[in-house]
């Protein structure tokens, strides 16, 4: 049973999510303290965690950031603040995913089972991943070249995963954009993604 951290700072909205959540066999926990929200994130151990932008004393970013730097684990926005800058401030601060308020719970909860899917199946069923000695580890998502670990962000991964996948053959800019999974959210062109292409190249050039 995969568990779930919801950091929602509306009571209503909260024991809504988490009581849908249950109902699919997924273990759900509101968060109670809004100033020591990464002390409940590290006893809980979440999976996944649902994460409001606007809250007390530290906003959503706030708490993002503090994720990212001890877990990979996925992080989903739940926000009015729905603007297109709110999204792309989301995805740079290492969110998978974000949805509007209001959403339909159905719709929250599919949304949330895709990422657990995309998050633990894949890793599951490809524990590794690789190219010409380049070796894309999926359990702490990392890229190993000539015995160097190199980190990876989100998106790197991403799109390493999808083209290691698919290697040997072409992988269309709709691919990846899916692989990146803000093709529905954000107008993301070739010309971003071949930059990212040629970061990727560059670093594993140099590893």
């Amino acid at each position: 049973m995969y568990r779930i951290l919801v950091v929602e700072d509306d009571p209503g909205i909260a024991q809504a999510v988490c009581a849908h959540l249950r109902q699919w066999e997924l273990e759900a926990r509101c968060v109670q303290n809004f100033r020591a929200v990464m002390d409940e994130f590290t006893a809980f151990d979440p999976q996944l965690v649902l994460l409001d932008i606007s809250l007390p004393f530290f906003n959503g970013y706030h708490w993002c950031t503090q994720i990212r730097s001890v877990s990979r684990v996925p992080v989903m926005f739940l926000s009015s603040a729905a603007e297109n800058m709110n999204i792309v401030m989301a995805m740079n601060m290492g969110a998978d995913d974000f949805i509007a308020k209001p959403f339909d719970l159905d719709v929250l909860t599919a949304k949330v089972q895709a990422l657990l899917r995309r998050t633990y199946d894949f890793a599951a069923a490809s524990p590794v991943l690789s190219h010409r000695g380049a070796v894309l580890q999926t359990g702490d998502q990392s890229l190993l070249v000539d015995g160097e670990k190199l980190p990876l962000s989100k998106n790197e991964y991403r799109i390493l995963w999808t083209l290691l996948q698919d290697k040997g053959t072409i992988v269309s800019r709709e691919k990846l954009m899916e692989a990146l999974k803000l093709a529905s959210m954000l107008d993301i062109g070739k010309e971003e993604i071949m930059e990212m292409i040629d970061i990727l190249s560059e670093e594993i050039g140099n590893g």
